[in-house]
């Protein structure tokens, strides 16, 4: 199997992408009222920094949430009927002028795809620890007015009108099946056992302009909502997790990103594909073993033979379960080609 993964310096608000392109999108875009983010905003919706200026948290927040507005415009044209869009956010806290609040841009974000004629369907929260003891903000100890400190984030997920329809056996699709405990664990609402990460950059300068994106977090949007064949976009590329996410799950990707440092930086990380597919892929398979192993003690023997391995599975439909690991990453002239292999034989893995 082969995978292609472009990579392309632009402005997501115009995508060069054929309409219905593209089945699933995964993506962290830059948040609104995080200062971080005012200069890039400042590039994209001039209109944002006047208002700061002025003292005008609404009015900022509002242009900000225009330039977004944009991208989202073209997700729904690039999307293939029933595709998945999957949006990584945090709400902020800032005090502009003489006002301190909160900005919602998980709601603003929900409106906005809504507007488009997307579904929403149940999102994710994840917890994104402060580095800070003092993290508190307000009166201390004193009520009322201490204020709740932000440690989460969303993950937004969207549809684009009814659910997708496949061949009845669709291999590539019961081939992307996952286990049933990764569906109890991937599929719940609140995600415990996910933490943010310092991006490993190699200026002070290019680090401040990222953000702190988990590989998890992709990995599992990848398996949840796509198939193998499928295309991953990622508008807001950044430092190309997605496109990682993407290549170690045997799909193709797109990414967008205005920073061309960004990609270059890419070249050095996916090197890394291979052992990082391996690692990954093995440790699933362990994880597994382990669950199969923990039912048989406790006389509850998982139902069906898989297909392609030699272990059992609880349902039917993870029979045919079968996973593929990056063998080979050539560099393209648009971005990247993985060559990938079955991975049936486990005692290369474990």
């Amino acid at each position: 199997m082969e995978t292609t993964h472009r990579v392309r310096v632009g402005d997501a608000r115009d995508l060069s992408l054929p309409a219905e392109s593209v089945e699933l999108v995964v993506t962290s875009p830059p948040y609104p009222m995080i200062e971080m983010w005012d200069d890039l905003f400042a590039d994209v919706a001039p209109a944002s920094a006047e208002a700061l200026d002025a003292g005008d948290g609404k009015e900022a927040f509002d242009a900000m949430h225009d330039a977004l507005d944009a991208v989202w415009r073209e997700l729904e044209r690039v999307l293939v009927p029933g595709g998945i869009a999957c949006i990584n956010v945090g709400d902020a806290t800032r005090k502009v002028g003489e006002s301190f609040r909160v900005y919602p841009n998980h709601a603003r974000i929900t409106d906005a795809f809504e507007d488009l004629g997307f579904d929403p369907l149940p999102d994710v929260l994840w917890r994104k620890p402060a580095n800070s003891a003092a993290k508190f903000m307000g009166s201390g100890m004193l009520p009322p007015n201490a204020y709740v400190t932000l440690e989460h984030e969303y993950v937004l997920v969207f549809r684009k009108g009814r659910r997708r329809s496949f061949e009845p056996g669709s291999t590539r699709r019961y081939e992307s099946a996952f286990f049933w405990e990764e569906r109890n664990r991937w599929f719940t609402d609140v995600w415990t056992d996910v933490r943010g990460c310092l991006q490993d950059l190699p200026a002070d300068d290019l680090r401040d302009r990222a953000a702190a994106f988990p590989f998890e977090i992709p990995y599992r949007l990848v398996n949840m909502y796509s198939v193998y064949g499928d295309t991953v976009l990622d508008p807001f590329w950044g430092t190309g997790t997605t496109t990682l996410a993407a290549m170690v799950a045997g799909r193709n990707s797109v990414g967008y990103e205005l920073d061309g440092e960004f990609a270059d930086h890419f070249a050095e990380r996916v090197t890394d594909v291979p052992e990082m597919a391996r690692d990954v892929v093995g440790e699933r398979l362990r994880s597994h073993r382990e669950f199969v192993a923990d039912r048989r003690d406790a006389g509850d023997e998982p139902a069906y033979d898989a297909t392609h391995y030699d272990f059992p599975v609880v349902t039917k439909q993870e029979q045919d379960i079968r996973f593929y690991v990056a063998d080979e990453v050539a560099e393209t002239d648009d971005g990247y080609r993985v060559t990938h292999e079955p991975a049936d034989e486990m005692a290369s893995l474990e």
